[in-house]
Parts: structure tokens; C-alpha cells; sequence
């Protein structure tokens, strides 16, 4: 394990908590002493004791592991803030409407970033009846594939999920202004402003 919970992480969350050290430990069935060891880092918490260690202080096992606590900001939620992840293990893909703490497989997944869609990843949008035909330009093989395809606006999100041997294509409904993103597993997402 690279991280470990570190003293001053427990003691600001207790704080931030407004309990005492006496408080904390009672939550979780442990003595003032061991809190306050803990703290001023002349001892760790037992590997059993981190969920419920997590749970008295508010924070999710990953805050309390990274140290980082995650507070929801995101008051008008705008869709247009999401965030993909994708798992590099599984190909799992996650999304989230503003910062959050993401693990899959055991990793710690950072928020892709997206480029604008380049030459070698062009989108052909073909308008037929109340739907839009979106075409990526791209092989399909096991190794080198587009993802997923998503078109981002303010308030909603819609998304396809896309296979090896598939084709790069989907149906959307392109109402009002926002993103269409792609991910392809080599070059990363990518965005074109509708």
C-alpha cells in the first residue's frame, strides 16, 4: 500500500468534525490514547480500523487514505462540469458531475482530459429525421478502439458504450449547445463543440 492514513489527516478531520479525542475513539472502540498516538504520529490505527475510522470522521475510505477530502461545490449542477474516468484494468467507465474520489480495480483513476478531436479522430454528424448519425472515423480492432461516445450539454448527458469490432457509430439526440466526446484506449477523450 503507497498511502497510509497519516496523523495530521485524523487530526484535522476530527477537528473538523468537532469532536474530542476521547469522542473519536469511544465511535470506534478505541481509547483517547490510541487517538492521540495516532496523531502525533507515535503509532497507526490497525488495518481493521479504517472503515469505521472513515465513517466517524464523514469522509470515504480513499479521502481518508489520500489525506484529500472531496466537498460537494457543485450547487447548480451543470452537467457540462462532468468528468470521465476509465478504468485501465477493466475498461470501466465512470462519470461524475463535478470532483470526486474514484478507484476501480484497486487504482486511484484521475479525470481524463479532453483534447479537441484532431484529423485522425474526425466526427461526421449526419442529421436523419429528430436524431443525429455520428460517425468517428476510426478502425475498430481489439487493440485500438474508440470507447465510448457522449454528447454533454447543460443538463443532461447521453452516452454509448462501444466494442472492439464494433462500429464507431451511434444515434444522438443533439439538442442545444454543448460536447460530443470520444474515447479512444490510445490517444485519450477528445471534444468538438456542437
Amino acid at each position: 500500500m503507497d498511502n497510509y492514513i497519516t496523523g495530521a489527516t485524523i487530526k484535522r478531520l476530527r477537528e473538523a468534525k468537532g469532536i474530542t479525542q476521547n469522542q473519536l475513539g469511544d465511535m470506534i472502540g478505541v481509547g483517547s490514547k490510541a487517538v492521540s498516538k495516532w496523531e502525533t504520529a507515535k503509532g497507526l490505527p490497525d488495518i481493521t480500523l479504517i472503515e469505521p475510522l472513515s465513517k466517524a470522521l464523514g469522509v470515504s475510505v480513499m479521502e481518508l487514505m489520500s489525506g484529500d477530502t472531496v466537498r460537494n461545490k457543485n450547487t447548480s449542477s451543470n452537467i457540462l462540469r462532468s468528468k470521465f474516468y476509465v478504468c485501465p484494468v477493466c475498461g470501466n467507465v465512470i462519470r461524475s458531475t463535478g470532483d470526486a474520489v474514484i478507484s476501480c480495480c484497486g487504482i486511484s483513476l484521475p479525470p481524463l482530459e479532453a483534447d479537441e478531436t484532431d484529423e485522425a479522430h474526425e466526427i461526421t454528424i449526419e442529421h436523419v429525421e429528430d436524431e443525429s448519425f455520428i460517425t468517428v472515423n476510426h478502425d475498430m480492432t481489439k487493440s485500438h478502439f474508440i470507447s465510448f461516445i457522449a454528447y454533454v450539454t447543460s443538463d443532461r448527458l447521453q452516452f454509448v458504450k462501444l466494442y472492439p469490432e464494433g462500429n464507431a457509430q451511434t444515434r444522438l439526440q443533439l439538442r442545444g449547445r454543448g460536447y460530443l466526446c470520444i474515447y479512444c484506449n490510445r490517444h485519450g477523450l477528445m471534444k468538438k463543440k456542437i
